[in-house]
Order: structure tokens, then sequence, then C-alpha cells
């Protein structure tokens, strides 16, 4: 059963700022990583070879996730394997995996508290190391109301490999505070949701940081702040048969 978690806005100080809600993806919304999950509709498509399934796999496939150790080689290596696809297969990838793949991959709990935050009228985010593209998707097809991802370079709609921006670690922190510039939110007053240790600088850059599934390290950094600490087992729908 989902545990009951105050939203932002029941404790955030009164002022012209908003709060908002702050979600990673991976083991957060989604019960495995998301580039893993979508791994068999890009070998079925013939866009990944069995040697770069392999590769892919060794690096958490097609970008980096919070800790992989080799953080700035992982983050390339991963990105090379978009080189010459086009962002209009990807999307065409991610319509056709999102019923049948990832959502049936989604906690039910994190749609539960997303439905309540934006009944408190707070902003929902989800911002991952993932590639941009694909936490866009996702984020929209849920209905949250912006997303940040990694990206890699594109050229005439096509990617290049080229590794652009990284969403994790500090780069992820800096990300939700550019968030909070450009849409005026409060972040003393806002909520981030992650599993990782990795994601610490993005659970320090908000008020009410909240562990999810934790890790062994995030656990005990969340038992010595005191952060609450909520585990979540329910899928969204069950598996195909």
């Amino acid at each position: 059963m989902l545990q009951q978690v105050m939203t932002s806005s029941e404790t955030a100080p009164t002022d012209q700022r908003v709060a908002a809600a702050f979600f990673d993806l991976d083991r957060t919304l989604i019960s495995r990583p998301t580039p893993i999950a979508l791994a068999s509709t890009f070998r079925r498509r013939g866009l990944l070879t069995a040697r770069d399934l392999v590769r892919a796999t060794a690096w958490q496939l097609l970008f980096l996730l919070p800790g992989v150790d080799g953080t700035k080689r992982a983050s390339v290596d991963g990105m090379s394997l978009l080189k010459g696809l086009p962002v209009a297969t990807l999307q065409e990838i991610l319509g056709e995996a999102m019923e049948s793949v990832l959502r049936p991959l989604l906690f039910a709990d994190p749609l539960e508290l997303l439905e309540r935050h934006q009944a408190a009228g707070e902003p929902t985010y989800i911002v991952s190391a993932s590639l941009h593209e694909i936490v866009q998707y996702v984020a929209d097809d849920l209905g949250f109301d912006g997303a940040v991802g990694s990206t890699c370079e594109i050229v005439d709609g096509v990617f290049t490999g080229v590794s652009l921006q990284p969403c994790y670690g500090e780069h992820k922190a800096e990300a939700v505070r550019r968030i909070a510039a450009r849409d005026g939110l409060d972040l003393e007053a806002s909520t981030g949701y992650s599993d990782s240790s990795s994601d610490l600088a993005f659970l320090e850059a908000v008020g009410a940081p909240i562990a999810i599934n934790p890790d062994r390290r995030l656990r005990k950094i969340a038992g010595r702040r005191h952060w609450p600490i909520l585990h979540f087992k329910r899928l969204f729908a069950p598996r195909s048969s």
C-alpha cells in the first residue's frame, strides 16, 4: 500500500513561486531501465545486432544510467549506438513499445503520486539520465508537464551518435535548477523522487527528497537524513501473456 506522502504545497511557504515534483524514470517510475526494456523492439527492427546488444547491455543501452562505473566513457559509448538512427524511427519505436512494453512495467504508486501533485496544482517533471527523446515521450504519454534527459547530437533529423548534454549526477541537479528558473518554481518547497545514490545531488536540490526502492547507499543516506523511503512493487498494468 502506498504510504501517505504530503505534497509540497501542504508544507510550502506562501509566495509567488510554486512547488513542483520531479521524478526519476528508471527504477522509480518504471521497474527496469527503460532502454533495456526497449532492446527487444530495437532488435526486432534490426537496429541492434547481437554484438550491439551485449555492448549496449554492458553500458545500460543507448545512454548512461546512474551508478555505472566509467561515467564519461559509458555515456559516449552508449550514445554511439544511436549513430545513423532517424529521430522519426525512434518515435515510431516508442509509439509501438509504449503500450506493449513500457506501460506494463510502470509502477502504479508513483502514478498515484503524480495525480496527487497535479491535483495540488504542482507542475510535474521527469528528469532522467535516459535519452531525452525517450524521457519526453514517456512524460507526454503519462501527462507530465515536462521532461529532461541526456541529449545526443541530431543533424538533418538523424542521430550522429555524439553525446551532447548529459543528465546524471550534478548535471541532473543543474537541469532541475534550470527548470525552476525557467518556470518560476520554488525548489525548497518541491519534491524529488529517485532510487539511486547517484542522484544525491538531484535529491539535495529540492526541499523534500524521497527515496524510492533505494539502493543500499541511498537507503543509508535517507535513514541518516530522515528522508521518507517508499517501496513500490505494484505494476500499473499486468504483463502481456
